[in-house]
């Protein structure tokens, strides 16, 4: 549905957008990520047709945003992190202008209640945007984004600024959204993706470093590995034997959960899975392993760790081209 292909964006020497390229399918909801400054913002712009780029190619539903921009925006509705709104109408005034300027042909008053009924703004259709609360601006911005009915939503921070009950709200929304539209939601809000999205691409110092579905992105990362271990045998002998085993880098205890066993934090080296020797070990020494839990690297832990990399990687250039 959405074709990134090669897009590179510069400004003087820096550059913002890098030779990027991924694809969106229909019906999914990507999560695209990276820190400030990673050329997040960019990307949308150049997706959205707000900027050019100076290489590669951007296409919606097959159609090239730079050949036929008129076409391919009709297929893209987007909602910036500061909503284009304006204040001083009320609600269906503006969604009656923004009807207009898009040149809308569906039924515009059926088409209208349908999108505030969708996002449940019809109640608060005649007041004033400047009285409404942000959560209900966030709201007004995504209908919006809505009219046309295009094929691809693309929205930034689209939670910043709301309470936690409001978030919840719009994280629902999009779901409900997702299923009929195809959505690219950019977010520095790490649970959200995780709770959201599909698939996470992360974007950083304006190259993808890393484009995994959701639940496989912790392959994207090399580390190391903990597992919570459930042991009935000597504490004492137990941790010495675990803190000897080949490919653990720490052993630690975490206390008694049942009337005979004991918990163990285990942390392997990196790429090292220790689970079979671990089994080895303690069924050597008659000790009964009745529990092995993985303990799985939170969104945030993998995101550091990819920014990381980078960042490692930038000082060692810097590093060798010092030595020269």
């Amino acid at each position: 549905m959405v074709e990134i292909t090669d897009v590179r964006k510069s400004y003087g020497n820096k550059h913002a957008v890098n030779g990027i390229s991924f694809e969106v399918k229909e019906g999914e909801i990507l999560g695209f990520l990276g820190p400030n400054g990673a050329g997040k913002s960019t990307t949308l712009n150049i997706i959205t047709g707000y900027l050019s780029a100076d290489s590669g190619s951007v296409k919606i539903d097959g159609t090239d945003i730079l050949e036929e921009p008129l076409k391919a925006k009709k297929d893209i509705g987007f909602l910036p992190e500061i909503p284009p709104l304006y204040v001083e109408m009320t609600v269906l005034e503006y969604l009656n202008f923004v009807y207009d300027l898009k040149g809308c042909k569906l039924p515009r008053k059926q088409h209208l209640k349908e999108i505030c009924e969708v996002v449940k703004i019809w109640d608060v259709g005649n007041r004033l945007i400047k009285n409404l609360s942000k959560g209900y601006r966030q709201r007004v911005g995504i209908a919006q984004a809505l009219i046309g009915n295009p094929k691809v939503l693309i929205f930034d921070e689209p939670t910043i600024g709301l309470d936690p009950r409001q978030i919840i709200e719009i994280r629902n929304l999009i779901k409900m959204l997702g299923r009929e539209h195809t959505i690219i939601l950019s977010t520095h809000i790490l649970p959200e993706v995780q709770a959201v999205c599909d698939r996470i691409v992360v974007i950083n110092k304006g190259e993808i470093v890393a484009n995994e579905k959701t639940e496989d992105l912790i392959n994207a990362v090399d580390g190391s590995r903990k597992l919570v271990a459930k042991i009935v045998g000597p504490e004492d002998e137990v941790l010495k034997a675990l803190r000897s085993l080949g490919g653990v880098k720490t052993a630690e205890v975490l206390g008694k959960r049942d009337t005979d066993s004991i918990s163990y934090m285990i942390e392997s080296q990196e790429r090292v899975d220790i689970r079979k020797p671990l089994f080895a070990l303690l069924s050597g020494r008659n000790w009964p392993l009745i529990g092995l839990e993985g303990m799985e690297l939170s969104l945030e832990d993998i995101f550091m760790r990819l920014v990381g990399k980078e960042k490692d990687k930038e000082v060692g250039k810097k590093a060798r081209k010092g030595v020269k």
